[in-house]
C-alpha cells in the first residue's frame, strides 16, 4: 500500500493560478511604491487590548468608547470578511488576535477598494479607535471603528 498522498488532478494547475495571481498583486503594489512596507509603528498587541478590555459587564460597548482608546496594530490576516460598504478583519500579532471593523464611508472608496484586494495572509497595520462589536461574540472583546487612511498598509505575506 502506497503511503504518498495523491494530489487532485486540478490542485497544481489551482496552485500556479494563485501563485500567478499573488504576483500580479505584488507587481501592482511595487508599481504603486508601496511593496513591503516597513513604517508601521504600532503601539499596542491585540493580546493586551483583549486582556484589558475583556470584562465585558464593566467594559461595555459604550464604556469603552467613553474611554477614546486609539491604538495601532500590525499583523497578519487570519480572515476577512466583506459585506457590502463594511467589512471585518481578524489579524494576529505575536500576542493574540483581535478583530478590526473597517467601513467604506470612514476610510474613503480607494482605501476600501485597495482593501478588498488585499488577502488572507497579508501583512497589515491599522490604527483606530476601540470599540466593542454587538454581536455578543465572546472571543471578541475589541474592534477597531474607524481607521486613519494614512495608517492602513498592506503587503504581501509569505
Amino acid at each position: 500500500m502506497n503511503d504518498s498522498k495523491q494530489r487532485p488532478e486540478g490542485q497544481a494547475s489551482d496552485e500556479n493560478f494563485l501563485i500567478a495571481e499573488r504576483r500580479g498583486k505584488l507587481k501592482s503594489l511595487r508599481e504603486a511604491g508601496q511593496a513591503f512596507p516597513n513604517d508601521a509603528r504600532p503601539d499596542a498587541l491585540a493580546g493586551e487590548l483583549q486582556a484589558r478590555f475583556a470584562d465585558a459587564e464593566q467594559w461595555t460597548q459604550e464604556a469603552i468608547e467613553a474611554e477614546g482608546v486609539r491604538a495601532s496594530l500590525a499583523g497578519r490576516m487570519l480572515a476577512k470578511r466583506v459585506m457590502g460598504k463594511a467589512s471585518f478583519v481578524r489579524i494576529r500579532d505575536r500576542s493574540g488576535d483581535i478583530q478590526l471593523f473597517l467601513q467604506r464611508d470612514a476610510v474613503g472608496e480607494d482605501v476600501y477598494a485597495a482593501f478588498k484586494t488585499w488577502d488572507v495572509g497579508d501583512i497589515i497595520a491599522a490604527e483606530g479607535t476601540l470599540t466593542r462589536t454587538k454581536t455578543g461574540n465572546e472571543d471578541v472583546y475589541a474592534a477597531f471603528k474607524t481607521w486613519d487612511v494614512s495608517d492602513i498598509i498592506a503587503a504581501e505575506g509569505t
